[in-house]
């Protein structure tokens, strides 16, 4: 089963990921994308790792994400991905745009033959306004087109705000 779950800032996405993945009765392993490069994300880090299960796996990996997932993806395991917005932002300040598009190709290429339980956590950012910088705009942009890529790929998508599930395709939770 693959999940993508959206939502906001603090809008309780990556709870509802770590609760499923750990009621779904598999070794779990968590795949984090960010780089914390200052205080804030440290701490965002940091919140995380408190609330994850001691005996759960963790690969950092902020670039190689379609890499990781084809070596770990197995029957009888779960991954849990936080967050693709963090792992396209990495891409994005790279300034390589053949990279950008070979690592999201090879990410949405590989997603439906994964063997056992993914879960995919990202951040909508397209309900707000037009962006004003160029910069802004493109991560907006990009995000939103592999939020839909992605989501026709999951038979599972989940749209979360106020710590609440919204079902917007597949089984309820």
């Amino acid at each position: 089963m693959r999940n993508l779950i959206l939502g906001g800032a603090r809008s309780g996405k990556s709870r509802l990921a770590e609760q499923l993945a750990s009621t779904s009765g598999l070794a779990v392993t968590y795949i984090a994308t960010s780089q914390p490069l200052d205080g804030e994300m440290n701490a965002r880090v940091q919140l995380h790792r408190q609330r994850r299960p001691a005996d759960w796996g963790l690969i950092e990996e902020p670039l190689a994400l379609a890499a990781v997932l084809r070596a770990e993806a197995a029957e009888g395991r779960c991954l849990l991905v936080d967050c693709l917005t963090l792992w396209l932002t990495n891409l994005l300040m790279l300034e390589d745009d053949q990279r950008l598009a070979e690592e999201r190709d090879a990410l949405l290429a590989c997603l439906e033959q994964l063997p056992g339980t993914v879960i995919l956590v990202s951040n909508e950012t397209g309900l707000g306004v037009v962006p004003m910088g160029e910069l802004t705009r493109r991560y907006v942009d990009l995000a939103g087109w592999l939020h839909q890529a992605v989501a026709e790929r999951c038979q599972r998508v989940v749209l979360t705000v106020a710590g609440l599930p919204l079902m917007l395709k597949g089984p309820a939770l």
